[in-house]
């Protein structure tokens, strides 16, 4: 069998990057390639109309890959040559992810099997504008059914008329609350779980016919849950079992081990764990603690997990959640490592960082002729470089300093555009990110796309003097 021919189009600056990559790829997937450089310094900024007229190749190719900024009529190209074109990746780094050989699967992460119960805090204390609002939130999220938290030690007239005012809008609900009345009022108007049922109010909840949360007296009393869990079997009620989970420090480990103690004994009980000890009461960002949780879950068959998100770190624990809950049910079906499966959990750093290297990066500096700098961040430092200079550094006033004192005319506009650029620039170095000029950093779930200038330009009218895309890109 004969092997594929590529061709890959590129631009002057982004030359060398793309033979040393597509060195590596060929021989590794077993492709035959050819590098074609047209007569244009930043690749990005090249046009199928440009290309039709520019590009002259001899030979046979299976397909031409220009550059993933390329715009235009990709079938006008094929039509002309004879050939299938397409765009590739944005960054030439991407192109091993691109042919996919960086991937051993595409994963399907539709599938999980934990829900995700989401408290809407204090809510006496909300209108109804207010409990919607906080609905509406936790189900885009991924909640599975809002819980209406009440208030110990105060009885609210209201819950009824909440909980109907949430199924009307078709949620699944549950009502927390030791309270008579308001547990009553919240079964009658369509509460389908109570949290929680202990000896306290054993006497009367096994009888409100619905599903109850079965938990001990006090986290401690573990005998007390035996107590509890027998007497709701008796009665014939359905439950399902919380031994608590609680802070580090006031016994999470011991809490821990009474989960594996309920599942040892009761291999077949449903079980739930309430997170909100963990994520609410440590300061620290809740994405890796709620993966932890769910894989904990996950391997024990804990299949609900009762959340909040009321102190500000824990503002999107259910989204978290909701993303690890597929990981890790992805992770156990499969028997693989919850590892490049989907990156959208890494938010303070990036899965990879790709960098161009010392040789490279003097290389592209002693190529450049035209005024737009180009930026970097590689190696604890940020790079700039255009005709007049390169500068490099970890102070962006120092830069900035460096490129006015080089003799670069820079206007309003243009002084903005590198300093909204560098000040990226030094988020990147100090957290590790990959920077990547003219696009968003990565904040895994949490990024929102940016709209570079190359594409405001074609937008609105003329770039600012002096910028332009990542020359990393082919």
């Amino acid at each position: 069998m004969s092997r594929e021919r590529i061709l890959f189009v590129t631009g002057r600056l982004a030359e060398r990057s793309l033979r040393r990559v597509v060195g590596e790829l060929g021989p590794r997937l077993g492709f035959d390639y050819e590098v074609h450089t047209l007569g244009i310094s930043v690749a990005a900024l090249m046009h199928c109309d440009w290309v039709a007229r520019k590009l002259e190749f001899d030979g046979q190719f299976d397909r031409v890959i220009l550059p993933g900024w390329c715009q235009g009529d990709l079938q006008m190209l094929a039509d002309q040559f004879g050939t299938p074109f397409e765009c590739g990746p944005k960054n030439v780094f991407d192109l091993p992810m691109y042919f996919g050989s960086e991937v051993r699967v595409t994963p399907d992460l539709s599938q999980y099997d934990i829900e995700i119960i989401a408290e809407i805090n204090h809510a006496p204390r909300l209108n109804e504008r207010e409990i919607m609002a906080a609905a509406e939130s936790f189900r885009n999220s991924g909640a599975d059914v809002i819980d209406v938290g009440c208030i110990a030690g105060e009885s609210w007239a209201g819950t009824g008329d909440a909980i109907r005012l949430l199924r009307r809008e078709g949620f699944r609900v549950s009502i927390d609350s030791f309270d008579r009345s308001e547990v009553e009022s919240a079964v009658e108007a369509g509460a389908e779980l109570v949290l929680s049922c202990n000896g306290e109010n054993l006497s009367w909840a096994a009888d409100l016919g619905v599903e109850l949360v079965a938990i001990p007296d006090t986290p401690h009393d573990s005998d007390s849950l035996d107590r509890t869990v027998e007497a709701l079997q008796e009665r014939g009620a359905i439950f399902r079992v919380d031994p608590i989970l609680e802070p580090i420090g006031f016994g999470f480990a011991a809490s821990l081990s009474r989960y594996f103690d309920v599942r040892r004994r009761w291999p077949d009980v449903e079980m739930m764990m309430g997170i909100g000890n963990i994520t609410e009461l440590t300061e620290a960002d809740t994405a890796g603690m709620n993966l932890l949780l769910a894989g904990l879950c996950q391997e024990l068959g804990i299949r609900s997990v009762l959340t909040t998100e009321v102190i500000n770190w824990a503002r999107t624990s259910v989204r978290e959640f909701d993303l690890a809950r597929s990981l890790v049910h992805y992770s156990l079906a499969n028997g693989v490592l919850p590892k490049h499966l989907d990156p959208q959990l890494v938010m303070l750093r990036d899965p990879r960082i790709y960098d161009l290297g010392e040789e490279e990066l003097q290389s592209l500096a002693a190529q450049l002729r035209d005024p737009n700098f180009r930026i970097f961040v590689e190696r604890g430092e940020i790079h700039v470089m255009n005709r007049d200079g390169y500068w490099r550094g970890s102070d962006p006033y120092e830069l900035f300093e460096g490129m006015i004192d080089g003799g670069t005319p820079i206007d309003p506009k243009h002084a903005f555009y590198l300093g909204y650029e560098l000040s990226k620039a030094v988020t990147a170095l100090t957290l590790g990110k990959q920077f990547t000029q003219d696009e968003s950093l990565q904040w895994g779930f949490l990024t929102i796309p940016e709209t570079s200038a190359k594409e405001r330009q074609k937008a609105c009218g003329p770039r600012p003097a002096g910028s332009t895309v990542d020359e990393g890109r082919t």
